[in-house]
């Protein structure tokens, strides 16, 4: 009986490993990359790290965005004053969206309904309804917006502005409710998974600051000699990951002490970042070599180099879903990219983020 229980158990084991090995090759996911002089975005591949595909968009595409599900993928395109969207099933534009002056970054709320676009020329955020893609506000915040997040609990998107200031707008009403004096050129902006904590990186002031979201104060600051543009936090908040263009290199942040622990020399020019959904890469777009270096995570090497097209700026990789919850009740079939045969390999792929 025992010898009978240990063969079923070695079968059963062999059998989830090979289940899981498979689900996890088929949720593998991609990596949008935006091409300012090219006018297009490379597709990557995330488990070959090669581009699979090239998407022509509008003049000049800078900011790249995508909801968890991967379904629409967002480009503000700098010089057309619009932004693309492209249909995550078939990586085709699918509308063109006018919006303000010179659109630079994009973020998207977590319910995926409102998309927020930073217009730099004309000193404001246009908000579109997804579902139809048009504008449906337009709000006047401080000089020459770049950067923008939306809290997790998608209440505010906090406004990086050229002018040294940070606007918080509330997105139930689409206005400004608080603006926080910040030192420097302002350019990125990420925030914490638990939403405490907005981190902007300041060009010109060579800081990384921290804003208390409680407060809306800024608590901390963080040299980032001589230059910083973007940052990104990881999806278990530990570890964020800012771009320095002059030295051409990367520093990673303990965000429990916010001090920088490492310096990861990545290419020419490094601008804007995003990780994978388990945390475990960190893609970079490098501007002056043309390339988007791959940062491991666990070594903060880079462990590949992958070319893409002329002057890469944006980058976007949907980062799926994050409990199991959210593949119940069909809510697996809602995801294009990762891409689920079923509930089960929607499950597997949550699991395996949790490791």
């Amino acid at each position: 009986m025992r010898e009978d229980f240990v063969r079923r158990s070695i079968y059963l084991c062999s059998v989830l490993a090979l289940v899981f090995s498979v689900s996890l090759e088929a949720v593998a996911s991609f990596a949008y990359v935006s091409n300012a002089l090219d006018n297009n975005v490379s597709v990557i591949d995330t488990t070959t790290n090669t581009v699979v595909g090239t998407i022509p968009v509008g003049a000049g595409p800078a900011g790249v965005a995508a909801p968890s599900n991967g379904a629409r993928i967002y480009v503000a395109n700098n010089d057309a004053d619009t932004v693309s969207v492209i249909d995550g099933a078939t990586n085709t534009v699918m509308a063109t969206v006018p919006v303000g002056s010179n659109p630079t970054i994009i973020a998207i709320t977590p319910n995926a309904a409102r998309v927020y676009v930073t217009n730099f020329g004309s000193n404001d955020v246009s908000v579109i309804d997804a579902a139809t893609n048009t504008v449906v506000a337009t709000v006047p915040v401080g000089s020459g917006p770049s950067g923008i997040a939306v809290t997790p609990n998608g209440k505010f998107a906090y406004v990086a502005n050229d002018g040294g200031t940070v606007s918080v707008i509330s997105t139930n009403t689409n206005t400004v409710t608080t603006t926080i004096a910040v030192p420097g050129d302002l350019t990125g902006v990420a925030i914490t998974p638990d939403g405490k904590s907005v981190y902007v990186a300041s060009f010109f002031a060579s800081t990384i600051f921290v804003i208390d979201t409680g407060s809306n104060a800024v608590v901390d600051s963080i040299p980032a000699t001589p230059t910083a543009i973007g940052i990104v936090i990881l999806p278990n908040g530990k570890l964020a990951y800012a771009s320095l263009p002059l030295p051409g290199s990367v520093v990673v942040i303990s965000t429990n002490t916010n001090t920088i622990t490492s310096t990861v020399a990545t290419g020419s020019f490094p601008v804007l970042l995003a990780p994978t959904p388990d945390g475990a890469y960190v893609y970079v777009a490098n501007s002056g070599d043309d390339t988007v270096a791959v940062i491991d995570t666990s070594t903060n090497q880079v462990v590949a180099v992958i070319p893409v097209g002329n002057f890469p700026q944006g980058i976007a990789i949907p980062q799926g879903p994050t409990t199991a919850d959210h593949c119940k009740k069909g809510g697996w079939a809602t995801y294009v990219n990762p891409k689920f045969k079923n509930q089960g390999d929607c499950v597997s792929y949550v699991v395996h983020l949790r490791k």
